[in-house]
């Protein structure tokens, strides 16, 4: 079994944590749905990335406004739930790491179709006789 650091366990909870809050107490309407992916922390814990995920994408500069402006809110209420000795200050990067992987996806799924397609047509050449 893995063991995991400190650190680690850390960023965990504060993952956990964070999106805990912003479901729960965060009221501004920018927000809206987001996942949080993955929360960075530096080896002095005095600042964390936190990587998040929306769906809607085409409200993506609304929402990341919204995160920052929530974050000293945030940051509060993130203290009273993990007793750490510093509480990182918190900063929202986007993860379009899905949104790449679909697109991926989608790329590849064409290129097959067209292999497909390319393999068909050389098939009948060649049942015609060409």
């Amino acid at each position: 079994m893995k063991s995991f650091s400190r650190s680690e366990r850390v960023s965990e909870q504060i993952r956990r944590d964070l999106a805990e809050i912003i479901r729960s107490e965060l009221k501004d309407p920018r927000v809206g749905m987001v996942s949080l992916t993955a929360v960075e922390l530096t080896p002095d814990y005095a600042h964390a990335k936190i990587f998040f995920t929306t769906l809607d994408i085409a409200h993506l500069p609304e929402i990341e406004a919204g995160l920052r402006r929530a974050s000293g809110f945030l940051r509060r209420e993130l203290g009273r739930r993990v007793r750490i000795h510093t509480l990182p200050e918190l900063h929202f990067i986007h993860d379009d790491s899905l949104e790449r992987g679909a697109s991926l996806a989608r790329l590849i799924d064409e290129a097959a179709a067209l292999s497909r397609a390319s393999a068909g047509a050389a098939d009948a050449d060649e049942e015609r006789g060409g």
